[in-house]
């Protein structure tokens, strides 16, 4: 799994590309709540995502909870049909802003 950081505005925009799953979920929970810690808004970037596990939706849903907390601004964005299909599945789907591109998540606010 590759995972890429990099600003696009006033966001931090967190990238991945793979399997998110048990062995590579602490590196996502590592960088989005490295950039919430350093009050960034994060938009991240799913459209590479081609597996995800229970442990990567918990780092998803720790992310969510802590930029809430903030008031920092969080969504995901492009998110792949194999993610898509997980997150609908736990109804995390209405609970996540999604967007379909990086430029309406930053139309929309995040």
């Amino acid at each position: 799994m590759n995972l890429n950081i990099h600003d696009v505005g006033d966001f931090a925009v967190v990238a991945l590309h793979g399997d998110v799953d048990l062995q590579n979920s602490p590196r996502v929970r590592k960088g989005l709540l490295q950039c919430l810690s350093q009050g960034r808004n994060v938009l991240v970037d799913m459209g590479g995502v081609t597996y995800i596990d229970s442990s990567g939706v918990a780092s998803l849903v720790e992310a969510f909870q802590t930029a809430r907390k903030a008031g920092i601004r969080f969504a995901l964005v492009g998110v792949s049909a194999a993610a898509m299909r997980v997150l609908q599945l736990t109804r995390l789907d209405r609970v996540f802003a999604i967007h379909p591109s990086l430029d309406e998540a930053m139309a929309a606010g995040g």
